[in-house]
């Protein structure tokens, strides 16, 4: 995937679920397709850039797997778009989460001595790249009406929908928002040395309401997620 065709390299811009990814693809230049494994990634190019687009499924498993299946392909950097509940108080349906970083909140080892998230033998968090956030908040300002703020996402194959957890979330990680996916992806880069990001639009905020707020207003985050990651294509050097 980093030849002569493409000597920038390949950006891998994965999701979970189809709504996630549906208006990228359909933005996507030069299109096909091929097969890995249980996965059919989608190559072509994106505000003149190559990527190769691909949909995981929910849930940590995936998205390690096919985050380890586009690095072996050859991409040279990860974005991970998608919607998010919210933690952090005052973010709303439609904000913006660009991660600084990415934590798994339901691994537990504690009675082993190690902190709540932490994986034996590696590191707590994963930390993204400065320059791919720096340029996914740059890309996020120009939303228009939007709050983007840089934040803490935690992973967990959980959907959150009661106040008392996502206060706890809150509480034992900082965190700003909560989903399926992404720290499962940072996890797979970090042992890879590959740069990636995470881009999470809030769908809802994490309570009793989380379910009806998530199907309702999907579609609204998941557009904004991607004109993030068109803004972020279109300011790769």
């Amino acid at each position: 995937m980093h030849d002569r065709a493409h000597p920038e390299g390949v950006t891998a811009v994965i999701g979970a679920m189809d709504e996630e990814l549906e208006a990228l693809l359909d933005d996507l230049e030069e299109r096909r397709e091929g097969s890995h494994g249980p996965f059919t990634v989608h190559f072509g190019r994106l505000e003149g850039r190559a990527v190769a687009l691909a949909r995981c499924g929910v849930g940590k498993v995936n998205a390690a797997a096919l985050t380890q299946a586009v690095l072996t392909l050859g991409a040279v950097r990860l974005v991970f778009t998608g919607v998010a509940g919210a933690l952090r108080p005052g973010l709303e349906v439609g904000d913006v989460v660009i991660s600084k970083d990415a934590v798994q909140h339901d691994l537990d080892v504690r009675p082993l001595g190690y902190r709540l998230g932490e994986v034996p033998g590696e590191t707590w968090s994963w930390e993204v790249d400065p320059r791919l956030a720096e340029l996914a908040l740059a890309a996020a300002g120009e939303l228009g009406g939007v709050r983007a703020v840089l934040g803490r996402v935690a992973s967990g194959d959980v959907f959150v929908a009661d106040p008392a957890r996502a206060r706890a979330l809150r509480d034992a990680f900082a965190a700003d928002c909560a989903e399926m996916e992404g720290a499962a992806a940072a996890q797979v880069c970090a042992k890879w040395g590959v740069p990636f990001v995470i881009i999470r639009s809030i769908s809802d905020t994490a309570g009793h309401d989380a379910e009806v707020d998530f199907r309702s207003f999907t579609p609204l985050a998941a557009a904004r997620a991607k004109r993030v990651v068109s803004g972020i294509l279109r300011r790769l050097p």
